[in-house]
């Protein structure tokens, strides 16, 4: 059987993974072996996907042990209730965040979402279930989200890579299909550095930097529950000595102070574009930009970038599919050095 073997510290993030995408062979029994662990895989993950390639693991051939048959899956929890053309049409893959649990359950399925959200919290053995009903929209980056099963509670707590997040699922953004793009740039952190993020959101990324360098960390979001939630998240992990919390627009906000930044996070992929002549004044010599942008190609965003840096010199380091957004289209990532 296909297994996935990684450092038994990054196991618990990589477990959450693997389950949003419906890789872990949930019939089979996950090894543990010295420093590492082994996890049983349905398929073999898609060379596109840098959340699970990307790691510090290796994808090998072995025998694991088989679970007593239970329901394993969501889909599992539906047999016998939906005809089975119809549990095709669910998606198998949905965000697990804290104690909620968010899917996307097609309108044409409409008359099943509460018999869909009670399998999903028998399966994840969460607290709430949502669907969500729009997608994300406006400057404060929110969408609508229907309960649909468990208790009505959209505060939580989540974690990942030894941070603790505490949101509202219903008031502010936050991606856990993400963390592992925000473990890699965090790792690229040097200390005394001076960062910059553009759009915070409740502060994953600052967060998880200064939880792991000396550094100095303006953390800036336009939503007020964003911040408010940032904040919190500041205090919980005690990082209050190294992270500056910022509310209003960004623009705004770096016009008024005298800040030049080794590093910039700009992670609004749908317009963070707009922002780059801002970023580009307030980058040092030498320093990084983190751009990321929804597009069919690199070229795209790599030209956006060379265009408005001009005539500064600009180096890309880095270039990378973080995750699908839509058929042909991606959340693409580029790290590049601007001079």
């Amino acid at each position: 059987m296909i297994g996935l073997k990684i450092p038994k510290n990054m196991a618990n993030d990589m477990r959450k993974i693997l389950l949003n995408h419906s890789l872990l062979n949930l019939d089979a029994r996950i090894k543990r072996e010295n420093d590492f662990v082994i996890f049983p895989l349905n398929e073999k993950p898609d060379p596109d996907m840098p959340e699970i390639m990307g790691q510090k693991g290796e994808i090998i051939e072995t025998n694991f042990e088989m679970q007593k048959k239970s329901p394993r899956s969501l889909k599992d929890y539906l047999k016998g209730k939906i005809d089975d053309k119809t549990i095709d049409e669910i998606r198998g893959s949905f965000d697990i965040i804290g104690d909620v649990v968010i899917l996307e359950i097609p309108d044409d399925l409409e008359n099943y979402k509460e018999l869909i959200g009670e399998a999903a919290l028998k399966f994840t053995k969460r607290k709430a279930v949502f669907r969500k009903t729009s997608e994300i929209k406006g400057i404060i980056r929110t969408r609508e989200l229907e309960h649909i099963a468990g208790e009505d509670i959209s505060e939580t707590v989540h974690q990942e890579f030894g941070c603790r997040l505490m949101l509202d699922v219903r008031n502010v953004y936050f991606s856990p299909r993400l963390a592992t793009e925000r473990k890699r740039v965090a790792d690229s952190v040097k200390d005394g550095e001076v960062i910059v993020d553009m759009f915070a959101g409740v502060g994953p990324f600052p967060v998880l930097i200064a939880k792991n360098h000396e550094v100095k960390i303006y953390a800036v979001d336009i939503n007020p529950e964003a911040y408010k939630y940032a904040k919190k998240n500041i205090e919980l992990n005690k990082v209050h000595d190294k992270v500056i919390p910022i509310l209003g627009d960004v623009r705004k906000v770096l016009e008024n102070k005298d800040i030049m930044a080794d590093r910039i996070i700009m992670n609004l992929p749908g317009s963070a574009y707009e922002f780059l002549d801002t970023a580009m004044q307030h980058i040092k010599s030498g320093g990084i930009i983190h751009y990321y942008e929804f597009s069919e190609s690199f070229e795209k965003p790599v030209e956006r970038l060379k265009d408005v840096a001009y005539p500064r010199k600009v180096e890309i380091l880095d270039k990378r599919k973080v995750r699908s957004r839509s058929p042909g289209k991606w959340h693409m990532g580029i790290d590049a050095r601007i001079f």
